[in-house]
């Protein structure tokens, strides 16, 4: 039994079906695992940096968060591209120059000393390497799966929770002993050493689709993808529960997926519980209602994460494209995050008392909207039969 993809010549490429089983698919989700415990992992650390910062360079935390910002805008907005030329058949090129970028920009970081320093470094630098990993890494495990996609990508984005943890673990262990510099070095060296077996056992299972555009318009055409597309000790504490939880998160309600509901079914429940659940942190005003806030927050958070990428794999009619197709994809999640850190920054600062008020609301509405959308991608599917699995 095959499935035929399309090429941009309209060339037909017989492809065998996703194998679903069988170690060699499941190592490459273990090797993105460690990619996005590379990407992720970093960026969600992000917490303790953030508070370091703050003291060390005595910014405002709305520049600071400039950094976190444009390093998660070039992961997303770059997948455009690496995902595009993933699908050309440059997998092993792009991973090999982002983990060079990435190592690059962690080793710099770890020798600057003013804000445009590591704004270049940690920001620019690591969010383009970031961007040549993440998007490949998904759209190379996306084609070994077809049943189990959502566990196979829950598994894989977990290593944002490994990262979550194991990094800052070691910021707080390190920094006040070894200093800064070497608790960076120390990451460039972890980076390093997960990144050799990528490279060397990381292995595409599509043939290349050397023609096409970059961003494929005609794709927005389909309604279901339109709508879609619309779519330092206590702060540690928080940032590791929250990315332990995390772990949790991510592979649970993907498995609940594969086996019962389907991805788009899921998601949409769980990405409404994440709305209300911002919303009614708005209550919380206690350091132990924080830490009940930051484990069932933490667990819902972590499926839509996980099953986001799934679920825009389930669009690909042709699967050489679904590089572009996520590359697309990331490239509007990329603006919104260039701006989110930010315009949370200044709806904090609007608050005259310091509260995150309106932060919260802010966030909660965006995520309500976003559940709506996903909404109506069932219905343009499906119409009204609640019954059908997707």
């Amino acid at each position: 039994m095959t499935e035929a993809g399309e090429d941009h010549d309209g060339q037909q490429l017989s492809l065998k079906p996703p194998p679903d089983v069988g170690l060699h698919a499941w190592v490459q989700v273990f090797l993105c695992h460690l990619a996005v415990f590379n990407t992720w992992g970093y960026i969600t650390s992000f917490g303790v940096f953030q508070t370091y910062y703050t003291t060390f360079l005595d910014r405002p935390a709305s520049d600071i968060s400039w950094i976190g910002s444009i390093q998660i805008f070039c992961l997303f907005f770059g997948g455009m591209f690496s995902g595009r030329l993933t699908d050309a058949g440059y997998f092993k090129t792009l991973f090999s120059i982002g983990a060079i970028f990435q190592l690059l920009g962690i080793f710099t970081t770890s020798v600057a000393t003013q804000y445009y320093q590591i704004f270049l470094a940690q920001g620019v630098c690591i969010g383009i390497g970031n961007a040549f990993i993440f998007c490949p890494a998904l759209t190379v495990i996306s084609s070994y799966f077809k049943t189990r996609r959502g566990i196979a990508m829950g598994m894989a984005v977990s290593g944002s929770g490994t990262g979550g943890i194991i990094f800052p673990a070691i910021f707080n262990a390190t920094l006040n002993s070894k200093g800064f510099g070497w608790t960076l070095r120390i990451f460039g060296f972890i980076t390093l050493a997960t990144h050799i077996p990528c490279i060397l056992f990381f292995r595409t299972r599509l043939p290349p689709r050397k023609s096409g555009p970059i961003i494929a318009l005609s794709m927005f055409k389909e309604i279901p993808y339109a709508f879609l597309n619309l779519a330092i000790s206590v702060s540690t504490n928080l940032l590791m529960i929250l990315n332990g939880v995390g772990i949790l998160g991510r592979l649970l309600p993907s498995f609940l997926a594969d086996r019962y509901l389907g991805l788009l079914n899921s998601i949409i429940p769980v990405n409404l519980c994440t709305s209300i659940l911002m919303y009614c942190w708005t209550a919380v005003h206690s350091i132990g209602g924080l830490y009940v806030f930051d484990v069932v927050y933490g667990f819902f958070a972590a499926g839509v994460q996980s099953m986001f990428p799934a679920v825009l794999g389930t669009f690909a009619n042709d699967p050489t494209t679904t590089g572009t197709r996520m590359g697309m994809k990331f490239a509007v999640v990329g603006v919104s995050c260039l701006i989110g850190l930010p315009l949370s920054g200044e709806l904090i600062a609007a608050n005259s008392s310091g509260e995150f008020l309106y932060a919260q609301v802010a966030a909660g509405s965006f995520l309500v909207t976003g559940a709506a959308f996903m909404t109506a991608t069932r219905i343009a599917l499906t119409g009204l039969n609640w019954k059908a699995k997707l």
